[in-house]
């Protein structure tokens, strides 16, 4: 990823249109004149053996005849001479162009990604509609109609969707920040544009519209630093099988399943809509209410009671909540609508109000603390047209301060009645929907959001299971398997890796023969479960592979052959093992689960919950993606409630959330220590009275080959690898290890033990104390793009912080600022050399090519530090400050 590479895509000064065209229909043509009407002020340079004008613009028959190096070009040649064009691009020493050709084989893709290497070319494309950057007056696409400034930036994977896009945005009155048409990816991709419209002052929120994503963990990483700042929405195609095909073959990248993608979404914190209305209703929210709602609850103001019923019923079945009223609220409210005896939620002021009357009750609303979302639904008045309506609506908003007033939607029923009136909101700025599903619908992606954004920062509980786990014992064990050729651990050998992580399994004998099951059920004794052991048979259940409560050992044997005669007629070809013998577990009371992990295309590993049973695919299970906490293992179970894979049974004793969750997460760490894992089964997994005993489990098992061009996970984990001890000078032991989210309360502690003087030092004047956003975003890092050491000792019956050092890569991992403060009460003791040191050497393994910070001439302790340890030391006069750089490379 680099932002820096494609940061001058979005600020050029001279275009050059490779291939224009005075033809009518064809895209030298289109973007030619799009780009002349666009506004843009720098010069534009169509290129054309054909023309000696085009639109009336000097031609010039040849890239190499341009009279100046262009900062953008914009192909609009066809596919066979691509490679050819960007060589001569490269030549000239042009860094970035859009290409706009479709059709392009794997092959063909292949070659004009080594060729633009090769060249030095950034692409964007192919199989786009083009760039369009509203402020600048930059129109370079071959769309049929413009763009306007505004704080929205849309990223598409589809030309089409961006065309229905922009049509339907200059009927809202939408603006644009920056509207990219990425088509197939070769090149620039999701995440460099997430990284930099996450940066992008002139970006208020951003919206995606995906067909595939190539680079998983870059993805997850970019959107997650975005959603931080500003809201990011997504529409993914392809939620069925047929629909995954076919943005296959559109824009050529790997097929995901689409529960993953929904774990991919959740665990970047974004909010994903279902189809292009949605993408409109979140649109428009977006374009004018950018901000995160502070509260939930939602008040409706109608003058008609149908669509008002219809509005609660849309909230209620979204989760929604309405507002509820104060006495006070109520006592104003029922003075504004006299005709009504009782008013509540939703504020129905009849069919035949009057203007003034709407006006009054919206006033009283507008007033109210308790009201901070408000929805006004209007259906067509005889008594004076609903422009009329829409035109107090958005009088009386002016009449309050944008910061003193709640988030305000419109509906105006109707279609020629209400046209004027939406049309007026639009030009106002306030949200109008058509009808009050969509209205509400819109409302709660808002809300959707705000609980995502919860989610990333929720501190997780400790999970104090940590001695259950023995990673280096289950990795020799693992080894040992593979060399005896094992490649798949039927439960007999599965238990003893699954014993390494604390998960139980049921004691299990295994037997070659039907004669030798008997023998073994005989001497374990009765009643048993007899199963095949078969790598080769998905689901054993589907061919009579298990029988359950066998009371004698003639049951056992002839239940043997018949497993095998079935297996003969039903999978002739399948490898057959033998069979495992088991007690009987007792299942009365017991709810019985199905955990699992998966290796899914260029994703990586993941995780499914669901019931016990048959189903072994994504869609009978919610899916998440590792490393699981137990936070995140809390909302993968909520998940599996939300989807009906795992339903609360009325059972004497409830499944222990807490444990599970524990389990959860131990069955993640399995999975994030042991590379030459790819798969995991532990179904049926009998969860009774916070016990949790595995009955049948696999294991896949193959040599992990690591991969330079792709991350085994999608997510980085906790970089374990990086704890160590050290001495203090006062003689304390104590523990260097990056930041984990569990020491939130830790960390709280140690800002609040800062005296006045170091903190004015640390952040260049007096912060109040930090709050919880604040701190879980200093807990809950992405290790793969930052990184805070901490040192800690052991304290009470816990531990505390005695100091931190943060470092921040830029995007292109050249320059990382880094930042170190010692617990007030701690300095002297060696705490900012072991902290400085550990972040140098971090960012030295990481290939940064400088690091550096900025302290206060006073902090003379900083400055004596950073000396000692190779900085290069220098002044700014002008910001009074001092500033640290260091070469690593």
């Amino acid at each position: 990823m680099s932002v820096k590479r494609i940061s001058q895509f979005f600020n050029p000064r001279s275009v050059a249109v490779i291939g224009a065209s005075n033809q009518a229909g064809r895209a030298g043509y289109v973007v030619m004149r799009n780009l002349l009407q666009g506004g843009f002020s720098g010069p534009i340079m169509p290129v054309s053996p054909k023309h000696q004008a085009v639109h009336g613009v000097l031609a010039y028959p040849s890239i190499a005849a341009l009279p100046q190096i262009p900062d953008l070009a914009v192909i609009c040649t066809n596919k066979n001479t691509l490679t050819t064009i960007v060589t001569e691009l490269g030549e000239l020493g042009c860094r970035h162009a859009v290409i706009i050709a479709s059709g392009l084989s794997q092959e063909q893709r292949q070659q004009l990604r080594d060729t633009a290497k090769t060249a030095n070319v950034v692409l964007l494309g192919p199989n786009c509609l083009g760039l369009l950057i509203p402020h600048l007056g930059l129109n370079a696409s071959f769309s049929h109609t413009v763009a306007k400034p505004g704080k929205l930036a849309f990223v598409s994977q589809s030309a089409a969707v961006c065309s229905t896009i922009l049509d339907w945005a200059e009927q809202k009155n939408i603006g644009f920040s920056y509207f990219v048409s990425v088509g197939d990816c070769i090149d620039i991709d999701f995440a460099e544009l997430l990284d930099f419209l996450g940066r992008d002052a002139k970006t208020q929120a951003i919206l995606l519209y995906i067909d595939n994503i190539n680079q998983v963990r870059q993805f997850i990483s970019a959107a997650r630093a975005a959603a931080f700042c500003k809201p990011v929405i997504a529409i993914k195609t392809g939620r069925t099988l047929a629909g995954a095909i076919a943005a296959h073959h559109h824009t050529g990248g790997r097929a995901i399943d689409d529960a993953v993608y929904d774990a991919i979404f959740q665990r970047a914190g974004m909010l994903r809509v279902n189809d292009l209305r949605e993408l409109f209703a979140a649109t428009q929210t977006l374009a004018l209410h950018p901000k995160l709602l502070q509260v939930e609850p939602l008040t409706i103001l109608t003058n008609g009671g149908g669509p008002g019923v219809m509005a609660v019923d849309t909230l209620q079945q979204n989760s929604g909540k309405l507002t509820q009223f104060s006495d006070s609220t109520l006592a104003a409210l029922r003075t504004a609508i006299p005709q009504s005896e009782t008013v509540f939620n939703p504020v129905d002021i009849y069919g035949d109000s009057s203007p003034l009357r709407y006006q009054q009750a919206l006033e009283v609303l507008l007033k109210a603390p308790e009201v901070q979302n408000l929805l006004i639904i209007h259906t067509p008045s005889a008594l004076a047209p609903s422009e009329a309506y829409a035109k107090i609506i958005a009088d009386t908003l002016d009449t309050i301060p944008k910061m003193a007033r709640p988030y305000v939607m419109t509906n105006f029923m109707g279609e020629e009645a209400a046209y004027a009136a939406r049309r007026l909101c639009a030009e106002r700025g306030i949200p109008t929907y058509r009808t009050p599903e969509g209205a509400v619908g819109a409302f709660m992606h808002l809300i959707t959001y705000r609980r995502n954004q919860k989610h990333l920062t929720q501190t997780p509980e400790s999970s104090v299971e940590d001695t259950l786990i023995h990673s280096d014992s289950a990795k020799a064990l693992i080894k040992t398997r593979l060399a005896e050729g094992h490649h798949h651990l039927s439960t007999h050998l599965a238990k003893e890796v699954l014993a390494h992580y604390g998960i139980d399994c049921i004691a299990t004998q295994v037997a070659l023969t039907p004669t030798e099951a008997r023998e073994c059920a005989e001497a374990m004794g009765f009643p048993v479960a007899l199963k095949l052991l078969s790598a080769s048979i998905p689901s054993k259940s589907l061919v009579g592979g298990v029988v359950l409560n066998l009371n004698d050992g003639n049951e056992v044997e002839q239940n043997a052959f018949a497993m095998l005669l079935r297996i003969k007629e039903s999978f002739p070809d399948a490898e057959i093992e033998g069979f495992s013998l088991q007690p009987m577990a007792p299942r009365a009371g017991a709810e019985e689960l199905r955990i699992a992990i998966k290796s899914e295309a260029s994703v990586g590993p993941v995780i499914l919950l669901g019931e016990a049973g048959t189903g072994l695919g994504f869609a009978q299970a919610a899916v998440a993606l590792p490393p699981l906490n137990m936070n995140l293992a809390k909302y993968l179970i909520a998940a599996a409630h939300d989807k009906n894979v795992l339903k609360e049974k009325a059972l004497p004793n409830k499944v222990d959330k807490y444990r599970l969750c524990a389990l959860l997460t131990r069955v993640s760490q399995l999975i994030v220590d042991q590379p030459d894992i790819v798969s995991v089964e532990l179904n049926p997994v009998l969860a009774n009275q916070g016990q949790f005993l595995v009955l049948d489990a696999s294991i896949g098992l193959q040599r992990y080959k690591p991969d330079p061009r792709r991350k085994r996970l999608a997510i980085r984990p906790y970089p374990k690898e990086l704890v160590e001890t050290v001495q203090l000078k006062n003689g304390v032991v104590a523990t260097l290890r990056p930041i984990r989210p569990e020491d939130e309360r830790a960390h709280q502690e140690f800002d609040q033990s800062l005296t006045k003087e170091d903190r004015y030092r640390r952040f260049f004047g007096e912060l109040p104390q930090f709050n919880h956003e604040q701190l879980a975003k200093m807990t809950q890092i992405d290790y793969d793009r930052e990184m805070a050491f901490i040192v800690t000792e052991p304290y009470k019956s816990s531990y505390r912080t005695l100091g931190v050092s943060r470092v921040l890569m830029d995007p292109d991992n050249l320059i990382a600022e880094f930042a170190v403060v010692v617990r007030s009460d701690c300095q002297g003791l060696g705490l900012g050399t072991i902290l400085l040191s550990a972040a140098i050497n971090h960012c030295r393994k990481q290939g940064v090519q400088y690091i550096e910070g900025i302290t206060l001439p006073e902090n003379k302790g900083m400055i004596e530090l950073a000396r000692r340890l190779g900085f290069a030391i220098s002044r700014d006069f002008e910001e009074g400050t001092i500033h640290m750089k260091l070469p690593l490379q």
